[in-house]
């Protein structure tokens, strides 16, 4: 089941069990605006090449719309559109004032230069500027776009409306972004651990972890737990996977990966086959990379106790099941990696106010907006009598559902 056919079918069974009229159903599920434009530009030999931009703006109804950019060879109509719905929910769990968007490229950006990268950048921006705004679709980086990649956007965006620092999150902190917003996915992922392990007696020190991703989310959420006494004991990614039973010294990794070496050649920590990653004996799984990496074929073998979405859409319907009848506990997507818009809203809200948050506070506010959406996402899945990912699906479409027709939606 592809993404879009995944978050459609979760939205359903939350519809379903908030009651909801089957029109506002529809309208819900409907995105409010789907762009796809044509961006050509000149590569650095002087040949021309073409991409294809997507951007769907899926709701607004509680704010302006939030979602990230992501530079990929599979973005696609149905995996944007997915993504897209996924941020509504998601942005009305973590309960900050947005809606849903999602925007992509279908490009390989290793194999683009820098220049060529800032080419196509502008070329988009260029062609949808008129179609975000600082009010109406906040754009952030994803898969294969930076910080280096909001600049872009911002200095291009502002070239038609004026200096608009606030048009995009997730920027270089020279241009107005926020401390603590590179490590916020990450954190906020670790925040979520421990609500979660707390609510079974359990904490992050003398837990062990295995962690799929090494990415910015994978990275950071690994360093943090292994901060806090957790044991890392595998981690992999696209060059490779490791274990150490002992536990894999997080920091020494992290220099060893910074300084361009792969982690099958990190010398704290044996090779291991990456199929088996995923299915490796461990306290709490951390999916970080792709969408769809649990299935029907490996969710029967998983021996993780938890599993923390870090990822977005990492276990598929099939394996949901699987899992639950295994008795695994999931902790779903649309809250677990949630830090990183908590923390968008948090840079947002300092550029249109000109006023800019220490570290420490970014930090504080990260924590308590996971903690309240970690305890409303309980209080849910008591008055359903629901899993976690339903808990969290019918408080974020309940919102929306709420928001549409205060704002005076009519059958």
């Amino acid at each position: 089941m592809n993404a879009l056919a995944a978050t459609s079918r979760n939205f359903r069974q939350a519809s379903r069990l908030l009651g909801l009229d089957s029109k506002l159903e529809k309208s819900l599920l409907i995105p409010f605006r789907e762009i796809k434009v044509e961006c050509t530009i000149p590569k650095d030999d002087g040949s021309l090449v073409s991409f294809i931009g997507f951007r769907v703006q899926h709701d607004n109804a509680r704010g302006p719309m939030k979602g990230g950019i992501r530079y990929h060879p599979e973005v696609d109509p149905d995996e944007v559109n997915a993504l897209a719905q996924l941020m509504t929910w998601k942005t009305a769990v973590a309960a900050v004032p947005y809606g849903g968007a999602k925007g992509g490229i279908g490009c390989s950006p290793g194999d683009l230069s820098s220049s060529e990268l800032e080419r196509l950048t502008r070329v988009f921006t260029q062609k949808i500027h008129d179609l975000i705004g600082t009010h109406t679709d906040v754009p952030a980086p994803d898969m294969g776009t930076n910080a280096q990649t909001m600049a872009w956007i911002l200095d291009e965006y502002s070239k038609f409306h004026g200096h608009s620092p606030a048009v995009v999150t997730g920027k270089p902190i020279d241009l107005g972004g926020s401390l603590g917003r590179d490590a916020a996915t990450g954190r906020g992922v670790v925040f979520a651990t421990e609500s979660l392990l707390a609510e079974h007696g359990k904490s992050i020190s003398g837990s062990t972890f295995v962690v799929q991703g090494f990415g910015n989310v994978g990275s950071w959420a690994a360093s943090l737990i292994h901060e806090r006494g957790g044991k890392v004991i595998a981690i992999g990614d696209v060059t490779g996977s490791i274990k150490n039973n002992n536990g894999i010294d997080v920091p020494a990794l992290i220099k060893h990966k910074s300084g361009g070496g792969s982690l099958k050649d990190f010398s704290g920590a044996e090779a291991m086959d990456s199929k088996d990653l995923l299915v490796h004996e461990c306290d709490v799984l951390l999916p970080c990379a792709l969408g769809g990496v649990l299935n029907r074929e490996n969710a029967p073998h998983v021996k993780a106790k938890f599993i923390v979405e870090a990822a977005n859409h990492p276990t598929d319907p099939e394996a949901d099941e699987i899992l639950a009848k295994k008795g695994v506990v999931v902790l779903p997507d649309i809250y677990a990696n949630s830090g990183g818009v908590i923390v968008s809203y948090f840079e947002w809200v300092q550029n249109i106010q000109g006023f800019m948050w220490d570290e420490e506070k970014v930090n504080m506010e990260l924590k308590k907006y996971m903690n309240n959406a970690f305890n409303n996402i309980k209080h849910m899945c008591k008055s359903h009598d629901c899993n976690l990912r339903m808990g969290a699906f019918t408080l974020g479409v309940n919102r929306v559902a709420r928001a549409t027709l205060l704002r005076g939606w009519e059958a």
